[in-house]
């Protein structure tokens, strides 16, 4: 005898996963701070350089401080108006890099001084 069934009526078999759905509505992102690195043809070699070297903003940092002595030294007066305008930006973002760099360092130690300050209190 062959069974007959109706639509919707036949025995379904689903996995329910809630991990399917978390990714489903928050991506990947699984933590307070999680890095994706992008795509890459070598993502261990990413990983590698990335512990072993430094971070995406020291590689960055020191590009950038190393194009600031070259820029020095270089003649810029047969510049166009549009390069002139691309130095200035690259001028303008490195010297706020610097000022949120030297601002943190002065967070730091703000908050070093008041940790020895309150340790010191103690008796």
């Amino acid at each position: 005898m062959s069974v007959f069934r109706l639509p919707l009526s036949g025995s379904v078999t689903q996995t329910i996963n809630p991990l399917n759905w978390l990714q489903y509505l928050f991506g990947n992102q699984f933590g307070f701070i999680n890095v994706d690195v992008g795509k890459s043809s070598d993502p261990e070699l990413e990983q590698e350089i990335l512990s072993d070297v430094g971070s995406y903003g020291r590689q960055l940092g020191q590009m950038s401080d190393a194009l600031q002595v070259l820029l020095r030294h270089v003649r810029l007066e047969n510049l166009s108006a549009d390069e002139r305008r691309a130095l200035q930006a690259f001028h303008y973002q490195a010297e706020e890099i610097e000022r949120l760099k030297h601002k943190r360092q002065n967070q730091l130690a703000l908050a070093a001084l008041s940790a020895s300050d309150a340790q010191a209190a103690r008796p």
